[in-house]
């Protein structure tokens, strides 16, 4: 257990001890909290935040995998100060990532770049969600979807609420990446985003998708659907 709390340092007990009975350990919640607290591992409570009033664009919502991309930006710096940019993609229904690319400047045309390597291998989604920033307003992405016949949805300008789900995956991006960790410089800090990315999808737990992985939630849709096809 304090292995996997040493290694997910953001991780509560709840998702511990769904890990542990993920790799065969049959070990009660209670006993889990107390060896969690005697460890040390319990987590600062955060500040509560003011609760968004829902105004604007409604919220629509999604059942089909690969159905909507949801993108946003995230920056951070090294330990030089060097500032970078973190172009974060969701699947909104899989929860998966499907990119994060690291770089200290990310244009529009790179951006349709990403989306391109995406898309080869897990196709073009019926519609993406972003904010209002020039990336994502540019002449090269309003050609890419045009192009590929995919719709874009943008939130209402000052309200990030609208896109809750890259909102969410942003925030636990930067509480147990980010924030995590001194990077020494642009090269290290895309290795060590690559390697969490890996974990997001492969090994952490997701209560809100009964405790699966994305890439298992994936998986799990995939075969209901070729159940119901046959």
């Amino acid at each position: 257990m304090i292995g996997i709390g040493s290694k997910f340092k953001r991780f509560g007990y709840r998702r511990i001890h769904t890990m542990l009975k993920r790799d065969g350990y049959q070990i009660n919640h209670k006993r889990v909290y107390r060896l969690y607290k005697t460890a040390g591992l319990e987590l600062k409570k955060k500040t509560k935040r003011k609760r968004y009033e829902k105004r604007g664009t409604p919220e629509r919502n999604v059942f089909e995998p690969n159905y909507r991309w949801s993108m946003d930006f995230v920056s951070d710096s090294t330990r030089s100060g060097k500032r970078f940019r973190v172009f974060t993609l969701i699947d909104e229904v899989t929860r998966e990532c499907l990119a994060l690319e690291v770089d200290t400047s990310i244009t529009g045309v790179r951006v349709t770049s990403f989306l391109n390597k995406v898309a080869l291998f897990k196709g073009l989604p019926n519609e993406i969600l972003t904010d209002n920033g020039p990336e994502f307003t540019s002449n090269a992405l309003n050609e890419w979807v045009y192009d590929k016949n995919i719709q874009h949805i943008f939130i209402d300008p000052g309200c990030p609420a609208q896109n809750g789900f890259i909102e969410s995956f942003n925030g636990k991006f930067r509480d147990e990446c980010l924030n995590q960790h001194l990077f020494r410089n642009v090269l290290e800090a895309r290795e060590i985003i690559s390697k969490w990315k890996d974990d997001y999808n492969f090994i952490r737990p997701h209560s809100s998708l009964n405790n699966l992985t994305p890439s298992e939630y994936a998986q799990t849709l995939q075969d209901t659907n070729i159940a119901v096809g046959t």
